[in-house]
């Protein structure tokens, strides 16, 4: 069964970094792009940034500059640098998996969630 394990979140001040992680199993990893998406309190999913099996990466215009999204296709590991954290950021993040070829920051691609790992953000 196909399993993706989020951890890294917790809580920071504004301007702080954190580091998000996301291990895979049950699927072949490097066969599916990768994305993280976000979900605050009584908002829709978003995406945030994605990675496709070739390494393209795409991110939202809210964190570009200051997220950066990479893979390790050999320890089947996904993660998300976030830096210059504001509260706006603030969010359950998911990791998510889709059997497609290119990059998407649409939750209709997606095929595999993890189960969310909060990130807080205060000001």
């Amino acid at each position: 069964q196909v399993q993706l394990v989020e951890s890294g979140g917790g809580s920071v001040q504004s301007g702080g970094s954190l580091r998000l992680s996301c291990a895979a199993s049950g699927l072949r990893y490097s066969r599916y792009s990768m994305g993280w998406f976000r979900q605050a309190p009584g908002a829709e999913r978003e995406g945030v940034a994605s990675i496709t099996t070739g390494g393209i990466t795409t991110y939202a215009d809210a964190v570009k500059g200051r997220f950066t999204i990479f893979r390790d296709n050999v320890k089947n590991t996904l993660a998300l640098q976030m830096n210059t954290l504001k509260p706006e950021d603030t969010a359950m993040y998911y990791c998510a998996a889709a059997s497609i070829q290119w990059s998407s920051l649409t939750r209709g691609s997606y095929d595999y969630w993890g189960q969310g790992t909060q990130v807080t953000v205060s000001s």
